[in-house]
């Protein structure tokens, strides 16, 4: 509940602070006394839109703060909202201390206050508020409903993380078995392969060029005609300087060396004759080398830069075949399951709209009968409930006059027909946030339906806190406390708002004047004490509150009678 509010330089408020207990607070004062502002004020730490205008003249910003005690919460735990307006710029908001956007504001308000009377913060007026209402007033269980939509929405999941459909797994199951084929077809046994035949078809397409080679050099070392030529070429040559070497022993090292050489010269002529002998030109092996390197060179430039990537492509794509095998019978199994659970959700969601629908006519008939009794003798409210799925569109029309059509709420209830509305919702239905504050619930009455709208809010006040700002003298007697909002002008000539808690003489006095603008008046005084008296009987919970049209012994004065005046 609210405990405290805290309001500095808005409008004609300049610094005030107000106190709030449990059960039932009015709010009272003369026109334009500021009672309107503390709605705004607390609109405002509620996240409400912000006005610059409002800010106090001569002052750089307009400061809210309130104080709350969650529901539920342990002695001593609270949570303190904050707002700042400044004359221009954008406004800041605090939570608990720390610096927080202003939507945060907003979305803790919605569980902390419901304001009834303005159009700002309406929980009534939302889908998902009426709807709220309406389970509350069937006592529909949403749990099975939840848990059955969270196991559909798992399984779809998991069977979206298996890579789309039945057809887009079997597409891509056939292109990795054609690239699995292809590079098995292959037969690549050498990662090293390409190379080995880059060198052997540089071999086969030289190959004239490769003897004639031969020859020649095979000639420079053998001499024009062999081994017995007239020269004997490089052997010959070396030969000759080896025998001159070896009459002497002093230069047999020489000797020794240039056996080495002829030896291997020998051997290298060797190998050049068989090139000569042997190696011929063969076009076939060319072509075969040649298709070969084709074949190897589409598949790098598919599946890798080299042969060693191929490779790992085709295990890869070996790997994500299995996969998508083991996929299809997961996804089979799934299928399975998720036919189960729809079915689950749409028997949820069957059960819960007949609930809904069936309770729907109750709860129109309930509200319907509690407005007759709030100043609404014509009004009528219907609950109708959504054809698809769980009938979650629910909608709350009202015909607030006799003959006219019924309308969605928000479109046709003023401001003070909201608040009763709202008011007679909450004699109906549990639920709704802990504290509720009503602005404009007495526009329009007077009398004893007056009698019977504060014994409404006096009901309501059982279970919640309210806070109802009212000139009805017969709401403000039924208040466990009276708060009086006062404008005076200080000592600097400026008009400032006042707040102040009244003890029992006090609340006579104010009472006296708003029965008959004479606080003084001795008449006044007594209907005023009668009233409280009979305020005092409801809240000690002594009698039947008294309905509209009733008659009951408080008599209200003919000033009373008509509308209500508004601040």
């Amino acid at each position: 509940m609210l405990t405290e509010l805290h309001v500095r330089d808005l409008g004609v408020i300049g610094d005030l602070t107000l106190a709030f207990g449990p059960g039932m607070t009015a709010l009272t004062g003369e026109t334009g006394a500021g009672k309107t502002l503390v709605v705004h004020a607390l609109q405002l730490v509620l996240g409400g839109r912000a006005v610059p205008g409002l800010v106090r003249a001569g002052a750089e910003e307009a400061l809210v703060e309130a104080r709350f005690e969650p529901e539920g919460a342990r002695e001593g735990e609270e949570r303190i909202l904050a707002r700042s307006v400044p004359v221009s710029g954008r406004s800041r908001a605090w939570v608990d201390g720390r610096m927080a956007p202003v939507g945060a504001l907003g979305e803790l308000g919605d569980g902390l206050v419901d304001i009834h009377g303005q159009h700002d913060q309406q929980s009534l007026l939302s889908v998902g508020g009426q709807r709220a209402a309406l389970d509350a007033y069937c006592g529909s269980d949403l749990a099975p409903l939840a848990s059955a939509r969270a196991a559909l929405h798992e399984l779809r999941t998991r069977l979206a993380a298996l890579g789309g459909d039945e057809r887009e797994r079997a597409r891509q199951a056939d292109l990795l078995r054609y690239q699995v084929a292809e590079i098995d077809a292959a037969r690549i046994e050498d990662a090293s392969e390409d190379e080995a035949l880059a060198e052997e078809e540089d071999r086969l397409a030289g190959m004239a060029a490769i003897r004639e080679a031969a020859a020649q050099a095979l000639a420079a070392l053998r001499g024009a005609d062999g081994p017995a030529g007239a020269d004997g070429g490089a052997s010959g040559l070396l030969g000759g300087a080896l025998a001159g070497l070896s009459a002497h022993a002093a230069l047999e090292p020489l000797a020794g060396r240039l056996r080495d050489v002829s030896a291997e010269l020998d051997d290298v002529a060797g190998e050049l004759r068989r090139v000569v002998d042997t190696w011929e030109e063969d076009p076939a092996r060319l072509e075969e080398v040649q298709a070969r390197r084709r074949l190897l060179h589409d598949l790098r430039r598919k599946y890798g830069e080299t042969l060693a990537d191929v490779l790992a492509f085709g295990e890869q794509a070996r790997g994500s075949l299995d996969e998508i095998g083991r996929q299809d019978a997961e996804a089979a199994a799934l299928e399975a399951r998720l036919l189960d659970a729809d079915r689950a959700v749409r028997d949820a969601e069957h059960g819960l709209r007949e609930l809904r629908a069936g309770a729907a006519p109750g709860l129109s008939a309930a509200v319907t009968g509690r407005l007759r009794g709030l100043a609404m003798p014509d009004a009528e409210l219907f609950v109708t409930v959504g054809e698809e799925g769980a009938g979650d569109a629910v909608q709350f029309l009202l015909a607030a006059n006799r003959g006219e059509p019924a309308q969605p709420l928000g479109r046709v209830a003023s401001g003070g027909e909201l608040a009763r509305t709202m008011l007679a919702l909450r004699l109906v239905v549990e639920g709704g946030a802990p504290t509720m504050l009503f602005d404009e619930v007495d526009a329009g009455v007077g009398g004893a339906a007056a009698l019977a709208l504060a014994g409404a809010l006096r009901d309501v006040a059982t279970r919640r806190q309210v806070l109802v700002v009212t000139h009805l003298p017969q709401i403000a007697a039924f208040a466990d406390r009276q708060v009086a909002v006062r404008k005076r002008v200080d000592a600097d000539g400026r008009t400032v708002t006042t707040a102040e808690v009244l003890g029992p003489e006090a609340r006579v006095v104010e009472l006296s004047r708003m029965l008959s603008g004479h606080p003084d008046s001795p008449t006044a005084r007594a209907h005023a004490e009668e009233l409280l008296a009979v305020g005092a009987g409801a809240r000690a919970g002594a009698g039947a509150l008294p309905q509209a049209g009733a008659r009951t012994g408080a008599r209200a004065p003919a000033s009373t009678t008509g509308a209500a005046r508004r601040d």
